[in-house]
């Protein structure tokens, strides 16, 4: 009893160890060329200037990315990009900076008694990267962040 106690004991000390060999190994790396961080270390997924070198290749200890170190970073077309920036409503019409969008739908909001409306309509809207992709201000309700699917232009 006694013994199989002491086996998930030494197993766990050596999964941490581990961890912490590779953590050291990345602090080590970062502390060594934090005067010069190139573009090799920059993580070509996330923009992390924090990526270290895992032996054959690069790794980014923010998003978990991992590249080669040999290779440029690879360059995206601009149609590409704005093809990827553009932000559409529920309809498919481009949305910008400063628009006015109404709700498609009634929204739950953590915390707040009751949804936001289907039929609101949100002022000046800003548009942000990521998966609530509308900053806005909403009456009664305040500052927030929608996703662009529930929104349409108005």
């Amino acid at each position: 009893m006694a013994m199989n106690g002491y086996r998930n004991f030494s197993i766990m000390c050596s999964s941490l160890f581990i961890l912490l060999c590779r953590t050291e190994t990345a602090l080590r790396y970062l502390c060594e060329k934090k005067q010069n961080m190139s573009e090799s270390t920059q993580c070509p997924q996330c923009k992390s200037p924090y990526g270290y070198p895992t032996g054959t290749s690069m790794m980014c200890p923010e998003c978990g990315h991992e590249w080669s170190a040999d290779a440029s970073a690879e360059t995206v077309s601009a149609e590409e990009v704005t093809d990827s920036q553009l932000v559409k409503d529920a309809n498919g019409n481009v949305l910008q900076d400063g628009d006015t969008v109404v709700l498609i739908k009634d929204l739950p909001v953590k915390g707040a008694p009751r949804p936001i409306k289907a039929g609101t309509k949100v002022k000046n809207i800003k548009l942000t990267s990521g998966d609530h992709n509308i900053d806005c201000k909403i009456d009664g309700f305040g500052a927030m962040a929608l996703k662009s699917i529930y929104v349409r232009k108005g």
